[in-house]
């Protein structure tokens, strides 16, 4: 397959790191009069599923702050994220009228709206099951290439393979946009992670077609490998993840985005200390109740650890976090520590009940600092009046 790219517009944005400090936040006014725009796909777009809808949640505010009306995200319909999180509107320019209209003509269903977070981008959500029934021809033109020219000069902006299809699209269809594609984590390097393989270590060895057919992966890890070598320029957000790229998907990452979160909000270091102090006691306060009948350590020489993210005992680390808990531990009792820690493992999972021994401590717990509340109320209004 032969892969085009852009010449003089591409040239210009792989400069991008070198020219970030002239960026104008103009909220689009230097993009509209060049008549540029920037589109951001991926799954996790007004949909909660992992990580990476924190990072475009994260990242839109600046995103908007930069490009204004220029910019806007496309993702699936979900209606349950989207009566939550997206106020459904006509669109007002008639590039996006005309566009979504001409697509509800041909059976398909597609939403227009605003994302409810900080910067209040435009979105643009796809029904996918509507266009279910276009699904074979779809798969035809990946292999059948059209040639599609257009004069805007367009960045988009691709996450993973579930989008990269998309990508692959633009490339075969010749489309005159310049595409970037970012993974997170490779679709094979999370199989293998999550069995047994010596991963980091074999990580020039694996045969990978094999691999993937092993796994019953093969399909989607060809999307994600095709998305790679198609994208003009290809990112990770880690280092660690831009080796497991060059192995595993045959390309070096161009630059490194890595994940950061939006701490603007608490600069103001009293603020944050005030949050701190807020939730922590919120914390304290369910785990007096959690360890109720076994309560007999200090909170005050008390350390909490976390761990979050999807349920995947290797992949995300768990089976580390548990293992070096052990070791502590054994290290706290040899030490002769005084030293308690509570260790939280935050992993949205399926339930089947609730722990009601955990609901009963919470219970008895809240209702005796309720009364002790109550009693020193009494108490201290008497205090009060007798020494008035």
């Amino acid at each position: 397959m032969s892969i085009r790219r852009r010449g003089s517009f591409f040239r210009s944005f792989k400069s991008v790191e070198l020219e970030c400090d002239d960026f104008m936040m103009d909220r689009g006014a230097t993009a509209a009069a060049q008549n540029k725009w920037v589109f951001e796909i991926a799954w996790e777009v007004a949909n909660k599923v992992g990580g990476i809808y924190t990072v475009i949640k994260s990242k839109a505010p600046v995103s908007v702050e930069e490009l204004g009306e220029q910019y806007c995200l496309l993702g699936p319909y979900n209606e349950a994220c989207v009566r939550t999180e997206v106020e459904l509107l006509e669109p007002h320019s008639y590039i996006y009228r005309q566009t979504i209209q001409a697509m509800r003509d041909a059976g398909l269903k597609v939403y227009f709206g605003r994302w409810l977070i900080d910067g209040y981008p435009k979105v643009i959500l796809f029904d996918i099951g509507s266009a279910a029934w276009k699904l074979d021809e779809f798969k035809h033109e990946l292999w059948e290439k059209a040639n599609i020219e257009d004069k805007p000069l367009v960045i988009t902006h691709f996450h993973e393979w579930l989008a990269g299809v998309g990508l692959i699209f633009l490339r075969t269809r010749k489309t005159d946009v310049s595409t970037i594609f970012t993974t997170h984590a490779t679709l094979l390097g999370r199989y293998l992670c999550a069995g047994d393989a010596d991963f980091y270590n074999n990580l020039d060895k694996f045969a990978l077609d094999k691999e993937a057919g092993d796994r019953q992966i093969y399909h989607r890890y060809c999307m994600e490998r095709a998305a790679v070598a198609c994208a003009h320029v290809f990112t990770t957000v880690s280092e660690i993840t831009g080796v497991e790229s060059q192995h595993l998907l045959q390309r070096k990452p161009d630059v490194i985005l890595p994940n950061g979160l939006n701490v603007v909000k608490f600069s103001a270091i009293h603020e944050f200390q005030n949050l701190h102090a807020i939730y922590k006691e919120k914390i304290h306060d369910f785990v007096r109740g959690h360890f109720y009948g076994h309560y007999d350590f200090d909170l005050d020489k008390t350390l909490y650890f976390f761990i979050a993210g999807r349920y995947e005992f290797k992949n995300k680390g768990a089976d580390i976090f548990i293992e070096s808990l052990a070791r502590l531990n054994y290290f706290l009792k040899a030490s002769g520590s005084d030293m308690t820690v509570v260790a939280f493992l935050i992993f949205p999972a399926r339930t089947n009940n609730f722990n009601v021994e955990s609901l009963r401590g919470q219970a008895i717990a809240k209702q005796l600092k309720d009364t002790v509340q109550q009693t020193q109320n009494q108490i201290g209004k008497r205090i009060f009046e007798i020494c008035l």
